[in-house]
Order: structure tokens, then C-alpha cells, then sequence
């Protein structure tokens, strides 16, 4: 027996579901509907991919605020120094 047999797995899916799928199919010039899940898939991962890093670079901009705007005022003086 092969230890690296592959399980096929099988879906149903309502008719109106299948209908988009065939439908993107044509639009995405896929072989199979497979690979119109496979596209869907990809293409979700990648969006909640994007949307946790924005997450994350919009909590560490409000965590470095308030301690930027402090560090400008302190060397606010400074822009002004030399300019007679």
C-alpha cells in the first residue's frame, strides 16, 4: 500500500452555485470547475492575507502616534535654529 495515496474528495454544490462556477469558468478561462475553487481559494487566502496586515500596520500607527507627536514637539525648536 502507498503511503502518499492522494484522497479525492467530492462536492455537491446547488444549482445556483453552480452556475457561478461555470460562469467563471468562462470568464476565467478555466480547464476545470476545480480549478475555478482552487482561483477562489487563492484569491481569498490572499484578501484575508491583506486585511490582517492592514490591521497590523493600523494598530502599530496608533501605537507609535501619541510618542511621534511628542518627539516633533520636543524638536520643534530646532527647525527654526540658524536661519538669521
Amino acid at each position: 500500500m502507498k503511503s502518499n495515496t492522494i484522497k479525492k474528495s467530492s462536492i455537491t454544490l446547488p444549482p445556483k452555485e453552480l452556475r457561478v462556477v461555470k460562469e467563471l469558468m468562462k470568464t476565467l478561462s478555466a480547464r476545470s470547475k476545480v480549478e475555478v475553487i482552487r482561483k477562489g481559494l487563492l484569491l481569498l487566502k490572499s484578501q484575508t492575507d491583506r486585511e490582517a496586515l492592514k490591521k497590523a500596520f493600523a494598530k502599530a500607527s496608533h501605537a507609535t502616534r501619541s510618542s511621534l507627536e511628542k518627539e516633533i514637539k520636543e524638536l520643534d525648536h530646532l527647525s527654526e535654529e540658524g536661519l538669521d
